[in-house]
């Protein structure tokens, strides 16, 4: 397999993970520190969401987006960065009165869902490409064609390289419209997301399907949770696609051992390179995903 696999390393997500695991980077200087060990260990990319220091849940707040954009490019490693744009989109209805929305709802338009982008022009910004039920109770995630439509062509006026976030297969058949539409520049990216209640199931025939429905000249890669985090990472490979590991879809290197982001890297470089693939460096990925070269 003479060919080179990004690994992508999603340091700390928005889930309510900090308090299963004491390695899950909360302040900004963590997740940052967090993102520059994953890059020294194998990481092309880094994808991050921050959190709010004094909670740990998720935030949307600029100002500690700027503080982990800076940490990281002022560091001595070179890696790709990749911010969320997935926060503002909770939608927690009343099930008895579901025009009532509930605590937890954090809901804005599209394109203010990209007021850290704008600023901080990271080199890869996520458009989550559809409404998906989310897990128990009554959680939405809001992402309209309106919305959708409207956050692609932001994020291309910016120049900004949009990783097409696919959590089922309604979302891949819109995301192949936003690139028929020319709302996504060349080439066009797109992440599988498997096994986030209720979307696609990590089912390796469903990952083939949606492989197989994905554009000739797109570049994709796929993850799934928990214990089938590299048990994915390989299925990704074999099919030609690129890797996502990290703490915001799994917190543990093995049964009852918590691990690192930068130890997830490990194990995954090593399993890229046991299949016979070579770990792209960061400036391979930027060629790769034909990103401008690092400033």
């Amino acid at each position: 397999m003479n060919r080179n696999v990004i690994i992508t390393c999603a340091l700390t997500g928005a889930g309510d993970t900090v308090g299963r695991s004491e390695h899950v980077p909360v302040t900004p200087e963590q997740i940052a520190t967090a993102g520059i060990e994953a890059a020294r260990a194998g990481a092309a990319i880094v994808h991050i969401h921050v959190r709010d220091p004094e909670t740990g849940q998720g935030s949307r707040e600029v100002a500690y987006y700027r503080e982990v954009v800076e940490r990281i490019r002022e560091s001595d490693v070179d890696v790709v960065i990749n911010t969320t744009a997935g926060m503002g989109g909770d939608l927690v209805l009343d099930p008895e009165d579901p025009t009532t929305f509930l605590e937890g709802t954090d809901l804005v338009s599209g394109v203010e869902r990209l007021k850290h982008v704008t600023e901080l022009l990271p080199d890869i910004c996520t458009l989550d490409c559809g409404s998906l039920n989310f897990g128990e109770g009554s959680l939405v995630y809001v992402s309209t064609p309106d919305m959708l439509r409207a956050g692609a062509k932001h994020i291309q006026s910016l120049g900004v390289r949009c990783e097409m976030e696919i959590f089922d297969t309604g979302h891949l058949w819109f995301a192949r419209q936003l690139v028929e539409e020319g709302l996504i520049d060349a080439p066009a990216m797109f992440q599988l997301c498997m096994d986030i209640p209720y979307g696609a199931p990590a089912d390796p025939a469903l990952l083939m399907a949606m492989v197989n429905q994905i554009p000739e000249g797109s570049v994709w890669a796929s993850f799934a949770l928990g214990r089938m985090q590299m048990p994915w990472a390989a299925q990704s490979v074999l099919l030609g696609g690129h890797v996502r590991v990290g703490l915001e879809d799994n917190l543990y290197l093995s049964r009852g051992v918590k691990a690192t982001n930068a130890q997830l890297v490990d194990r995954a470089v090593t399993l890229v390179e046991t299949l016979g693939a070579k770990v792209a460096a960061a400036d391979e990925a930027r060629e790769i995903l034909d990103l401008k070269p690092r400033g």
